[in-house]
């Protein structure tokens, strides 16, 4: 039986990656998904496929760094589907420069995509959520978040960004039949680094444990399913956060193999 029947999901970024994983397991778990990204093209073509599956799907094209295209796909998916369930805020690149190597303008761009892309997900999503004393918000962060790592000082700030905002936004929360989750996924086979190498000319390379997208969909579906504040797809990432309160010196040296070095 589809554990997600009935249930109607926005989710941000959905074109590709995460997103789109995330998109194809809710849809097979019976949830009708309402897509924002900027490619329509990509928006349409997913939306095609899901919907020749029997799925339940609709493309709203916008940019998260604009409220009113945030707004929209949550009055899309109400207008299409009768009412809204659920928003995965999943929009978000990254960068990767010492602090030298990051300009502003840069950093910029970061915290309005991966910051105030959440921030105006979830805005938009209270607006149902609240006068229906129902909902979820989930927030597709990074371990960097929790543990910066050397090389990532600018996108680690985001992230980290985004899960002050996610914890807070949970003890608003308590009480009102509303959920907010924090994800923390590792490195994740998306086009994160094609990103990287076409808007920005870098091509990076370091080591660390990586997973597929589909393993961090899963995991933000069986939250989805059972909330829960935090998630992390790879498990062994918990331990990483736990020991950096504890012996965040020693865990400076640790993750600095971790660091994302440029190729010529």
């Amino acid at each position: 039986m589809a554990r997600l029947a009935g249930r109607v999901v926005a989710i941000t970024g959905a074109s590709a990656g995460i997103g789109q994983a995330c998109a194809e397991q809710l849809v097979a778990e019976g949830a009708s998904v309402a897509l924002l990204a900027r490619r329509a093209d990509r928006l349409n073509t997913l939306v095609a496929d899901l919907t020749s599956r029997g799925g339940h799907a609709i493309a709203v094209p916008g940019d998260v760094t604009r409220e009113d295209d945030v707004r929209t796909l949550v009055v899309r998916a109400v207008e299409a589907f009768g009412r809204l369930d659920v928003m995965i805020a999943n929009a978000g690149f990254g960068y990767h420069g010492t602090l030298q190597e990051t300009p502003a303008d840069v950093m910029r761009r970061l915290l309005d995509v991966n910051f105030m892309g959440t921030f105006h997900a979830a805005r938009a999503a209270l607006d149902v959520f609240v006068p229906q004393k129902h909902g979820h918000v989930l927030a597709v962060s990074s371990i960097v978040g929790r543990r910066g790592i050397a090389g990532s000082s600018a996108y680690s700030a985001t992230k980290a960004a985004q899960l002050g905002f996610m914890e807070a936004l949970r003890a608003d929360l308590v009480g009102t039949g509303i959920h907010a989750s924090i994800v923390f996924p590792v490195s994740t086979d998306t086009e994160f680094h094609d990103a990287l190498a076409r808007d920005y000319h870098l091509h990076v390379q370091g080591l660390g444990p990586r997973q597929s997208a589909a393993v961090v969909a899963r995991a933000i579906v069986n939250c989805v399913v059972s909330p829960r504040a935090e998630v992390y797809p790879f498990r062994k990432a918990k331990l990483l956060a736990v020991l950096s309160v504890i012996a965040p010196k020693t865990i400076d040296g640790f993750v600095q193999r971790f660091m994302r070095r440029r190729k010529e």
